[in-house]
């Protein structure tokens, strides 16, 4: 990961070489990228690197049997939570792919603006034979549309961009040269609105998920 701060935006960059998966590694990195932008900045964007914004939780962790499975997902839960009730606006520049726990960050944001190109983006649980957990439900509930709710949970529907704007994986889909200066730029403007106004509203707005979400955590 690296962490850029310019203009009143703090910019998290993940790129692990590899398929950018939620690990304990990129969780710690997220968690400490966004205390910085609550430091340092107004705004704060996540974006990876060319064609793949993340692949989802970390099989390898995960195959390691029950105990790490559960500390792995309930950290990423924290993660995703810690992102959702970011006090800041908090924006996502979807570089490529991003599935299962990739596309849970997209939902965890509050802006989401994606490349267009070949790329899938979506939650494919029910395809690899897991169900979704509670925060998994909550977000999907939240941010997708009531038209895909469907397709995108249960019937495992991966989108191309173009389809994830419409399903409500993202905002809006720019040309991939364009998307992380595009986000910035939305990052610079909502990053003038009044913080405290913005964090409670943001909270206020999604209480009941965020407080399903806290307890199943407990």
């Amino acid at each position: 990961m690296t962490l850029a701060i310019s203009d009143d935006v703090a910019l998290i960059t993940l790129d692990d070489g590899r398929a950018n998966v939620v690990g304990h590694a990129l969780i710690d990195q997220v968690m400490a990228g966004l205390s910085q932008g609550k430091k340092d900045a107004q705004a704060v964007v996540i974006t990876g690197r060319a064609g793949l914004f993340s692949a989802g939780f970390d099989l390898d962790e995960i195959k390691k049997g029950p105990d790490n499975a559960t500390k792995l997902v309930n950290r990423g839960a924290e993660m995703l939570l810690a992102m959702y009730c970011h006090p800041q606006p908090l924006l996502a520049a979807c570089t490529g792919h991003a599935i299962a726990a990739g596309a849970f960050m997209l939902l965890s944001c509050d802006t989401r603006v994606g490349s267009l190109g070949d790329f899938k983006i979506g939650l494919n649980e029910t395809a690899i034979g897991m169900s979704l957990p509670v925060f998994g439900h909550e977000l999907a509930s939240a941010r997708l549309s009531k038209r895909h709710l469907t397709a995108a949970i249960v019937q495992s529907t991966l989108y191309d961009p173009q389809g994830a704007v419409d399903a409500g994986f993202l905002d809006e889909a720019v040309a991939a040269d364009d998307v992380v200066a595009h986000t910035i730029a939305l990052a610079n403007k909502l990053g003038q609105l009044p913080t405290e106004a913005y964090a409670k509203n943001k909270v206020d707005s999604r209480a009941a998920g965020i407080a399903k979400i806290q307890a199943s955590l407990n």
